[in-house]
This record gives structure tokens, C-alpha cells and sequence, in this order.
């Protein structure tokens, strides 16, 4: 009868969902809901009853200097560094923290360096081409960085003779462009193949100003890092005997140290 029972195709067991009426309160809380619930509600209030206890019972002549020591800043607590954890422990995690850091800087120089090659110049402003077509795109004032070409000769004399175009064995049309510039005898043995409409002139310049963009990001990333690798350097040499000497904040309010030289044995 047992297995005739179970081969009896049943019901399932649907829980009831929230009415109608009461769509806007949202879904319709389960008992695991509630459970769940109650009890980090109770958890809470047993923590906030242990406090009023401490605080009731405490001893009014209690002294530590932490309490003369620590710190806050807009109502949270400072903690100093390297407090609270053994030598060790603070050693390890530094250096465990100091190899990533490194690794990730490994993998953004080599990023960094990828996109460098795949550019042409690295510039903060516009480019030679985007003065071509400011005329066409927005009017907005562009901030322009001075790069130099340096040509060094013998005499004054040469120095009005100096043609660009002949020196840099390019068209007169192209001796104003810092990227792209191909020779003359490059222009006769190849076919060059250049965009013919203003969508195409666009979406090359959005993509060049994206790439302009992204190194950007990126040396500020490559910066940081460092910054942050810097620290850890500082943070465990002073977890080291030594005599030192504060000679200044940095840029971000954290103190510069200055150890004195030791004689290595």
C-alpha cells in the first residue's frame, strides 16, 4: 500500500503570497524571514544591554592612555598603525600585502607600456588632426601642450636654408603632424587607406580620445600604487629598531620619517 501511496501523483505545497491589497508592502514575510529577523533584532538589543551594564558598573578612576592617545575624526575612531596585532602578525600581513601590490603593479606597467606602443605621442591636449576639424565639432577652447622637434646644424646659414619637409622626407601637408607622418617614397610604394566621410574622421578621433583617456587612468593607477607600496615600506620600517627622526607630512597628512645611518658589523 506504501508504494502505491507514493506512486499517487499529489499536490504540491504552495505558500500563500501577499494579497492584493497589500501588493505595496511587498512580498508576504515567511516564518524564515521572521526568524531570521527576530533574531539579529534580539541580537542587537542583548549587545546594547551589555554596554549599559558596562557602562553602569565601570569604575569612575579607571585610567589607560589610549584614552589620552587615541583619536576621532568626524565621530570614528582612528586607529593608529601597527596597534592592537603581535610583530609577526603585522609583519606578515605587510609583506603579504606588499607582494600584491607589487604583482599588480607588474600587470599595470605592462599594460601601461601596451597602450604606450599602440600611441603614436603621449599628449594631454588635442591633437594636430583635431585642429583640422575644430571647426566641425564643438568650439570649446583646447588646452594645447608645446612638443619641440629639435634640429641641430652647423651655421646660420643652413639654419635659413633648413626646409622640414626635406628633412623629414614628407609632404609640406604632413610636416605639422606629430603621428602618422609617413615618408615620401613610403607614400609612393604603398596605398594608403584614409576615411572618406566625417562619420569615419569621428569615430577614429572618439577612439583615440578613448584610448588618450584610458592612459591617462592608468599612469594616475601606476601612481597610486606606488604611493601605496611606499607606505607599506614606511609602515615596516617602523616596526624595525632604529633611531628616527620626523621631518615632515606628505601630501596626504601622513608623517615623513628620516632614520639615522647605522654601521652595518
Amino acid at each position: 500500500m506504501s508504494t502505491l501511496r507514493n506512486a499517487v501523483q499529489r499536490r504540491n505545497h504552495k505558500e500563500r503570497g501577499q494579497t492584493a491589497g497589500r501588493e505595496k508592502f511587498g512580498l508576504l514575510e515567511k516564518k524564515k524571514d521572521y526568524l531570521l529577523r527576530a533574531k539579529d533584532y534580539h541580537g542587537k538589543q542583548n549587545k546594547l544591554k551589555a554596554m549599559r551594564e558596562k557602562a553602569l558598573f565601570r569604575n569612575p578612576d579607571e585610567f589607560y592612555f589610549k584614552m589620552v592617545n587615541s583619536q576621532t575624526k568626524g565621530g570614528v575612531h582612528i586607529q593608529k598603525r601597527n596597534e592592537e596585532l603581535p610583530d609577526e602578525m603585522v609583519q606578515l600581513m605587510k609583506t603579504q600585502d606588499k607582494e600584491y601590490i607589487k604583482y599588480q603593479r607588474d600587470l599595470s606597467k605592462r599594460k601601461l607600456e601596451k597602450l604606450q606602443a599602440s600611441l603614436h605621442f603621449i599628449d594631454d591636449g588635442k591633437n594636430s588632426d583635431d585642429e583640422e576639424d575644430s571647426d566641425q565639432e564643438d568650439e570649446r577652447p583646447a588646452k594645447k601642450n608645446k612638443s619641440n622637434h629639435i634640429v641641430f646644424v652647423d651655421s646660420e646659414k643652413q639654419v635659413r636654408k633648413f626646409n622640414p619637409a626635406k628633412h623629414l622626407d614628407t609632404l609640406p601637408e604632413l610636416v605639422n603632424r606629430k603621428f602618422n607622418r609617413p615618408r615620401i617614397e613610403t607614400l609612393r610604394e604603398t596605398a594608403i587607406i584614409a576615411p572618406h566621410t566625417g562619420r569615419e574622421l569621428k569615430d577614429i578621433k572618439k577612439e583615440r580620445e578613448r584610448l588618450y583617456k584610458e592612459l591617462q587612468s592608468r599612469m594616475k593607477r601606476e601612481e597610486e600604487l606606488a604611493k601605496a607600496e611606499r607606505e607599506l615600506a614606511t609602515q615596516k620600517a617602523l616596526r624595525q629598531k632604529g633611531r628616527k627622526k620626523q621631518v615632515g607630512k606628505d601630501e596626504f597628512g601622513l608623517p615623513v620619517y628620516k632614520w639615522k645611518a647605522d654601521r652595518k658589523k
